[in-house]
């Protein structure tokens, strides 16, 4: 009986400019990874190539790249980064800081050059995945800038996953390990989030969690949905979004099957305790830092005496996509690229919570 084929997981560089290339190094430098996918990079090979010199001076790491131009020509064995190169990045481009004793960073920044390419990067993975070449994609992190001054204006990621799938109702799903977090918007100012607290918004947010949940191999998800005012608004107290938005959504949520265990708003001071205790699966927080807060106080761990972060831990998975992608919780790491300091943590996960989507799906 042969084998399972292994899932191909397209990884995306992130800006190359940032520490993206080095943090895919020190991934693909577990052999095991190999044991469970086939991982395949999505970059240039100018960047991929200064950050296995990284690799091998600060971590004597001992990789070499294969660059290919389809994503059948990848070797996938360890100790070899297959990496498909758009040819975007000159040799000249990328700063050589190598020649000290502890490798300096980069000092490169946000530009248009790096913006296009990591755009052109997402745009690359996205495409194998509709077109069935790879199974899941995981992205690095981009600059938001960097693409916005190359002339692609988009707030991140996720938006341009979602604009080039053609996907009209999607939400960003915040992970670290079974701590999972989904959000009523993200990258808007905080006076337009609480305007943005709407039923039909809300409603499709608990939805989409329930789906998600459900494409990580949870069959009745508990979902806690989050209140936008101090003590979930203290029956308009303190705000009627609880009583005029919030509430209609859950009620409509519940008539349809899904298991919110409150059946009403949890204060938000105490709804992710509750989900560290195992009560939810998953949050359903009403902004952008409402969710953020908790998972980055659980993932990031940072280092006072060394004055950098020396563990960042987390997901971005992006739901309600016709494919799958999951990525870093953390930016560009201007400060670190090149210096061999990052950690790759957080790829880890992202690699990890692919793979699971991936079973989920096979399996569903």
């Amino acid at each position: 009986m042969s084998a399972p084929v292994k899932p191909i997981i397209g990884i995306t560089l992130g800006d190359p400019f940032g520490n993206g290339p080095e943090l895919t190094a020190y991934a693909l430098a577990d052999g095991k990874l190999y044991e469970q996918c086939r991982p395949l990079v999505v970059g240039d090979a100018t960047s991929m190539a200064y950050a296995l010199k990284v690799a091998k001076k600060v971590r004597g790491l001992d990789l070499s790249l294969n660059i290919i131009k389809t994503p059948a020509e990848g070797k996938y064995t360890p100790g070899t980064v297959d990496l498909l190169d758009l040819n975007l990045i000159p040799a000249e481009e990328i700063p050589d800081t190598l020649d000290q004793d502890a490798p300096k960073a980069y000092g490169v920044g946000a530009c248009p050059l790096g913006g296009e390419a990591a755009f052109s990067y997402v745009v690359k993975v996205i495409d194998l995945a509709m077109n069935g070449e790879i199974d899941a994609t995981v992205t690095n992190a981009i600059s938001k800038e960097a693409i916005n001054m190359a002339g692609h204006h988009y707030s991140g990621h996720t938006e341009i996953y979602a604009d080039y799938t053609h996907t009209p109702k999607y939400t960003m799903m915040l992970a670290h390990h079974d701590l999972r977090v989904v959000h009523v918007s993200t990258h808007v100012s905080l006076r337009e989030a609480c305007d943005r607290v709407k039923k039909d918004r809300v409603l499709d947010c608990i939805r989409i969690a329930n789906e998600g949940c459900k494409a990580l191999g949870i069959k009745e998800p508990r979902i806690g949905v989050a209140g936008l005012n101090p003590h979930s608004g203290e029956n308009g107290m303190f705000g009627w979004e609880e009583v005029q938005e919030i509430q209609p959504a859950i009620d409509e949520a519940l008539a349809e099957g899904i298991l919110i265990p409150e059946k009403k708003p949890t204060p938000p001071d105490t709804i992710f305790s509750k989900a560290l205790g195992g009560w939810y699966d998953i949050v359903v927080a009403m902004y952008h830092d409402q969710g953020h807060i908790p998972l980055k106080v659980k993932g990031f761990v940072y280092n006072r005496a060394e004055q950098h972060w020396e563990a960042v831990e987390g997901v971005n998975v992006t739901l309600g996509l016709p494919i799958i992608r999951a990525s870093v919780d953390h930016g560009t790491g201007w400060d670190l690229a090149g210096t061999g300091r990052s950690s790759e943590l957080s790829l880890v996960n992202a690699i990890e919570y692919a793979l699971q989507m991936v079973k989920a799906k096979k399996e569903a």
